[in-house]
C-alpha cells in the first residue's frame, strides 16, 4: 500500500544496477540463433563522499519470424545509464545523501499486430504474413530521477524524490485481424490476400503516442516505541502529473502481385488525435508494529485522489475542439497484515487489503474506479535446507474495470477508453518449495517447484447485459507450474534444467456459456529450459543456455489479430567478466 495509485495486486520493485562501494566493472557478451547478439556493461566507483556509475545494454536480433518475400523481423535496442551520489561525513551532525539518475533508450523492431491463421500455424508457426512487411515498432524513452534523504535524527529521515519520465514510440503496423477471422472461416478471397495472391487495399496506422509524467513525493521513516511496542513508521505525500498525446494518422497501400505499394496518408480523425491528461495526489501511512517477538502487525492507509480528462479534436491541425471527458474519483484505502512466528521455522500470515485502480482518461464523468476488497492467509516453513509456503487468496471486486485497446479491444467493442465489467470474484492458491540435497565429492542437488491455481468469474449480471454471471476472464491459465533442478559442483560447473507448464486460455469473457470453438482458446504448453556455467576464474565465466529445449511451439495468444507462437528452440553462448 506505499505504492500506488494500482493497489489491486502487488508491486514488483525493479532495481537497477547499485554504484559499487569500490572501483567495479563488469562486461557480459552474449551470442546466439537468429542472428541474437547482446552487450551488458557497466563501471563505477565510490570514494567516502562520492560514487558514480555507468551502464549500457545493446541488443541486435534478426528476430525467429521469416516474413513473406522480405526479410525477418529485426530488433535492434541501445540503453543508457548514469547515476551519481554525493553524501556527507559519517559523522555529520544531519547525515544526508543526494543521488541522480538519468536513463536514456531507444529501440527499433520489426514488431506487428498480424499473427497466422490455425491452418497456416499448423504448417509453419514461425511465418509472417508479407501484408505486414512495413510493420515496425520505434520507441524512445528517457528518466530524470533525484533523491534526497537527511537524517534530522537517530530515529527520524526526510525523504524527497522528484522525477521526470518521457516516453515516445510510433508502431507502425497493420491491424488486419478481419482477414484472419475470415480465413479461418474458410474465405477463400481473404487467405489468398494473406498469401500474397490477391490484389487489397488496406491501411497501416502509425500508433503514435508520447507520455509524460512528473512529480513530486516526500516521505519520512520514523522508528519510535510506544508502551513497549515498536513501530517503524514510513508517512509519504505525493503530487504527480502525466499525460498522454495521441496524434496517429494512416498510410494507404495497396498490395499488388504479392508486393506492397505507398497510396496517399490519411490524417488522423478525433479517435486518434487526441490529449489525455491526469493529476493525482497521494497520501499514505505505512506502520510496521512489533506487537510481541513473535508478531508483528503492518497496518497501512492510503488515499488516492484523481483527476482525468480527454480532449479529442475534430481536424488535424487541432483547431476545432471535440468531444471533451472529465473524470474524478477518490478513495481511502485501507490494509492490515498480520505474520505470527510459531517457531523457528514455522510462520501464519494473514492480511486484507483495499484494491484500486483509477479509470482511463477517456472516462466520463461518474465512471468509477475498479474496487476490491483483497485477502490473503498462508503459512511459511524454512528449514534450512528445506523451505515452502502455502498461500491462499480470495478477491472481490465490486467493480472490475478493463482498459480497451487496439491489441485488446473490450467487450463492447471499443478499442479506447474504460469499460465496467461489474462484480467479479477471484480465488486461487500459490505454492512454493524448495530443497537441496547434498551428493558426493562436494556437489549438491537444488530443486525449486512452484504452483499457481487460479479461478475467476462475473458474480452479478452487468446492468447492460453485457456480462454475465459466471463468465470467465480473459487470458487467466487456471494451473500454472515451473519445477527446476540444478546440479552444482561446488567449485566451477553449474547445470540447471527448468520445466514451466501454462494451460489452455479463453481469450473472451464468454467461455463459460457454451457454444466455444478452438478460436476461443490458446493452448497449453509445457517449454523446457537448459542451462550450464562454468567458472574459469573469480573473474571469468562463460555459460551455455538452449531455451525451449524440445522446440515445442503452441497457440499461445490470439491477439490481437491471429495465433501466435511461443519462442522456438534458442541456443545462446555467454562470457561474463567482472574486474
Amino acid at each position: 500500500m506505499k505504492y500506488g495509485p494500482f493497489t489491486v495486486g502487488g508491486a514488483v520493485n525493479m532495481l537497477s544496477t547499485p554504484i559499487p562501494q569500490a572501483a567495479e566493472g563488469m562486461v557480459q557478451l552474449e551470442a546466439g540463433q537468429f542472428g541474437e547478439n547482446r552487450l551488458h556493461s557497466y563501471y563505477g566507483a565510490s570514494t567516502e563522499n562520492t560514487g558514480w556509475l555507468l551502464e549500457t545494454h545493446q541488443q541486435r536480433a534478426d528476430g525467429f519470424r521469416d516474413i513473406d518475400r522480405a526479410d525477418s523481423a529485426d530488433i535492434a535496442k541501445e540503453d543508457y545509464l548514469l547515476k551519481g551520489r554525493i553524501n556527507s561525513a559519517a559523522d555529520a551532525t544531519y547525515r544526508q545523501q543526494l543521488d541522480i539518475k538519468l536513463q536514456y533508450s531507444e529501440e527499433e523492431s520489426g514488431m506487428s499486430y498480424l499473427g497466422l491463421t490455425d491452418a497456416d500455424f499448423d504448417r509453419d508457426p514461425n511465418r509472417r504474413y508479407g501484408i505486414s512487411a512495413e510493420d515496425e515498432m520505434q520507441n524512445r524513452h528517457s528518466t530524470v530521477q533525484l533523491n534526497h534523504s537527511i537524517q534530522l535524527s537517530d530515529s527520524f529521515t526526510l525523504n524527497t524524490q522528484a522525477y521526470y519520465n518521457k516516453f515516445k514510440r510510433d508502431w507502425f503496423k497493420a491491424s488486419e485481424g478481419d482477414l484472419i477471422a475470415a480465413a479461418n472461416g474458410g474465405d477463400t478471397f481473404a487467405q489468398a490476400v494473406l498469401d500474397g495472391e490477391a490484389d487489397y487495399d488496406f491501411g497501416i496506422k502509425h500508433n503514435n503516442r508520447q507520455y509524460e509524467a512528473r512529480g513530486l513525493q516526500v516521505s519520512g521513516d520514523w522508528q519510535l516505541a510506544t508502551g513497549g511496542v515498536s513501530h517503524e513508521l514510513t508517512v509519504g505525500l505525493r503530487s504527480h502529473w502525466d499525460e498522454v498525446d495521441r496524434y496517429q494518422p494512416t498510410e494507404n497501400y495497396q498490395q499488388i502481385d504479392g508486393q506492397l505499394s505507398f497510396v496517399d496518408k490519411s490524417l488522423p480523425n478525433a479517435s486518434n488525435n487526441r490529449v489525455g491528461e491526469a493529476n493525482a495526489t497521494s497520501f499514505f501511512i505505512y506502520d510496521d508494529i512489533q506487537l510481541s517477538e513473535q508478531l508483528t502487525l503492518t497496518a497501512t492507509l492510503r488515499y488516492e485522489d484523481v483527476e482525468l480528462s480527454e480532449q479529442r479534436y475534430d481536424d488535424p491541425e487541432r483547431t476545432i475542439k471535440g468531444a471533451k471527458a472529465e473524470n474524478q474519483v477518490d478513495e481511502w484505502l485501507p490494509g492490515l497484515g498480520l505474520v505470527y512466528d510459531v517457531s523457528e521455522t514455522w510462520s501464519l500470515l494473514a492480511g486484507v487489503h483495499r484494491g484500486f485502480a483509477p479509470p482511463g482518461a477517456g472516462s466520463q464523468d461518474g465512471f468509477g474506479p475498479e474496487l476490491s476488497t483483497n485477502y490473503e492467509w498462508g503459512a511459511r516453513f524454512n528449514g534450512g535446507n528445506l523451505f515452502g509456503e502455502v498461500i491462499a487468496f480470495f478477491s472481490d471486486y465490486e467493480n472490475a474495470v478493463q482498459n480497451c485497446s487496439v491489441a485488446v479491444p473490450c467487450d463492447n467493442g471499443a478499442d479506447s477508453g474504460t469499460f465496467q465489467l461489474g462484480e467479479a470474484e477471484i480465488k486461487g492458491l500459490e505454492a512454493s518449495f524448495g530443497t537441496e540435497w547434498a551428493l558426493t565429492n562436494g556437489w549438491n542437488m537444488p530443486l525449486r517447484a512452484s504452483y499457481t491455481y487460479t479461478d475467476a468469474e462475473t458474480t452479478e449480471d452487468s446492468d447492460d447485459g453485457d456480462k454475465l454471471a459466471g463468465d470467465n476472464f480473459a487470458y487467466l491459465p487456471e494451473n500454472v507450474f515451473a519445477l527446476s533442478a540444478s546440479l552444482d559442483s561446488g567449485a566451477a560447473w553449474r547445470v540447471n534444467l527448468t520445466a514451466a507448464y501454462q494451460d489452455e486460455m479463453c481469450v473472451n469473457t464468454e467461455c463459460n456459456r457454451g457454444g466455444t470453438d478452438r478460436f476461443d482458446y490458446t493452448e497449453s504448453l509445457w517449454v523446457w529450459d537448459a542451462a550450464a556455467h562454468y567458472d574459469f576464474s573469480q573473474d571469468l565465466s562463460a555459460y551455455l543456455k538452449v531455451d525451449n529445449l524440445f522446440d515445442e511451439q503452441v497457440i499461445v495468444n490470439r491477439g490481437p489479430d491471429g495465433a501466435r507462437a511461443n519462442r522456438p528452440r534458442t541456443a545462446t553462448l555467454g562470457m561474463k567478466f567482472v574486474f
